[in-house]
């Protein structure tokens, strides 16, 4: 019996990459998901060598190629991702990809949204600004997206302990241990259909 293709990830990164860094490894050897291509709009992002690494496509583009031509969506669609997922990407998605992708796009963000999200809420910034209100818990959003910034419908929320004493950066490693445990997890259940984590 012919065993069926498998499916495929494409991930958007504009930094370091760790996020994808989790799914290229969970999904290196996955009988039936792989990841088939990186891309992003950030020349020195060691995002690209992990994927290069893995031996997986690593694409870059501009802001225009992005926004102002079809040039990104033509190659995206060179590689039929049955998900796409935003792993720290930065730019707010044109209407183009989620046209093409509907509910195909999904994004991991290091907070509990609505609280701490929108254009400037990444990296450090979300972890001061909860520290600084004083939030006595944190955690991560993984969401679809839509046309809004953490607008878009929630698939799963995890949460972790914020201590009194906590500077931005212990809380953001904290955070970063439910994103890389998480993430992968959400991926398989969406593009397997599995009820449970």
């Amino acid at each position: 019996m012919k065993r069926p293709d498998k499916k495929n990830i494409v991930i958007f990164a504009s930094g370091s990459g760790s996020n994808a860094q989790r799914l290229l490894e969970h999904f290196e050897r996955h009988p039936e998901i792989r990841v088939a291509a990186l891309f992003s709009n950030n020349p020195k992002a060691y995002a690209l060598q992990r994927a290069e690494t893995y031996h997986v496509p690593a694409l870059l583009f501009s802001r225009d190629e992005f926004y102002n031509s079809d040039k990104v969506l033509r190659q995206v669609q060179q590689f039929k991702p049955d998900l796409i997922v935003l792993a720290g990407f930065l730019w707010l998605v044109p209407q183009s990809l989620l046209h093409a992708f509907p509910d195909k796009i999904i994004n991991i963000h290091p907070a509990l949204l609505p609280r701490y999200g929108g254009k400037g809420m990444h990296g450090l910034n979300v972890h001061t600004a909860v520290v600084q209100a004083g939030d006595s818990e944190s955690g991560i959003t993984i969401h679809r997206i839509n046309e809004e910034y953490d607008k878009g419908e929630f698939i799963l929320q995890e949460y972790c302990p914020v201590h009194p004493e906590d500077t931005p950066e212990e809380l953001a490693a904290r955070v970063l241990q439910l994103e890389h445990k998480y993430l992968p997890l959400v991926v398989e259940k969406l593009l397997l259909e599995k009820d449970e984590l």
